[in-house]
């Protein structure tokens, strides 16, 4: 299974779409998790949403193919074009990993003289 899925749906003249991605969290300790941003084709995400963590990617990969299973069956297709919600996913995973104590910006330290 891929560790990335995106699929539309076109259903009353509106295309909607679904990016989903499974990522490592930060820390080397074998977490990670699926962040999934959903939203009309061609404007910003309505909803970015995170689930685990899961311990291995497997079992975040496992997850994603049981949640395109049944997106598939909601009448959602398969996308080829370019993911367009990367930034967003990348801003909640770094939400996360702050949020688990890991500080993932640029830091200097400057020590008094």
């Amino acid at each position: 299974m891929s560790r990335s899925l995106n699929l539309t749906r076109h259903c009353l003249g509106l295309d909607t779409r679904i990016e989903c991605v499974v990522l490592p969290l930060a820390g080397d300790n074998g977490l990670w998790t699926l962040i999934c941003a959903a939203g009309m084709s061609g404007a910003q995400p309505s909803a970015v949403k995170a689930q685990g963590p899961f311990h291995g990617p497997f079992v975040a990969e496992g997850i994603l193919t049981d949640i395109a299973e049944n997106l598939l069956g909601m009448g959602y297709e398969p996308c080829t074009d370019v993911p367009i919600w990367r930034l967003h996913i990348q801003a909640e995973l770094r939400r996360l990993n702050a949020a688990r104590g890991h500080h993932l910006g640029d830091s200097q330290f400057l020590p008094e003289s």
